[in-house]
């Protein structure tokens, strides 16, 4: 077996343990299934108006998540490192509104319900983790959502700047003035601004 894809399995298994302990069976339970994928960077996940029943991990690398609004990218969120996202569609069971895109190279766990009903058949204490999971996503989205509606773009960035500053490196400067809600213009003059302030 490819050791990195081993070393990606074990990373998804000392996540888990940060919320339940795991025995040697359960172990090999996740070493088992087969929810390990590649992407390369730019490749579309999910495109508008697909039907999925998937929801993605990111092992490594970086997801972007946006919708388009009068021809222009809007992006909503994007997930990095040990960070989880399920699409409204899956639990509306309708066609996605969003996109999902691979901003880096990205290996990514994707999991689906009936493969999450048999793993939880056999050890009930994954629908723990997941509930966890789940509940922590929730708070996460609220959190965003009220702070976008509450701050200016600027407020928004230094707060990006404090919390996920992996993510002004490693994000193009359109996608990021997207999430920020701004134009890259605005975004670069703001930057300026901000050094030009320390």
């Amino acid at each position: 077996m490819n050791p990195n894809f081993i070393k990606m399995k074990n990373i998804l298994c000392d996540f888990i343990e940060q919320f339940v302990p795991l025995t040697e069976d359960e172990k090999n339970v996740i070493l088992e299934l087969d929810v390990i994928k590649y992407f390369k960077k730019g490749t579309l996940i999910l495109k508008q108006g697909k039907r999925t029943s998937e929801s993605y991990f990111v092992l490594k690398g970086c997801i972007r998540v946006y919708y388009i609004l009068d021809g222009t990218e809007k992006t909503t969120e994007f997930f990095t490192e040990l960070e989880g996202y399920t699409p409204p569609c899956v639990l509306s069971n309708q066609p996605s509104e969003l996109y999902v895109s691979c901003v880096e190279d990205s290996i990514i766990a994707i999991s689906k319900p009936n493969m999450a009903e048999e793993v939880f058949k056999k050890f009930p204490k994954f629908e723990t983790v997941c509930r966890i999971l789940s509940e922590q996503l929730i708070v996460k989205s609220q959190t965003n959502f009220a702070d976008f509606k509450t701050s200016s773009p600027e407020q928004r960035y230094l707060n990006l700047m404090k919390e996920r500053p992996d993510l002004i490196q490693r994000v193009p400067q359109y996608q990021l003035a997207s999430y920020l809600g701004i134009k890259p213009e605005s975004l670069s003059r703001m930057r300026a601004r901000i050094v030009g302030k320390k």
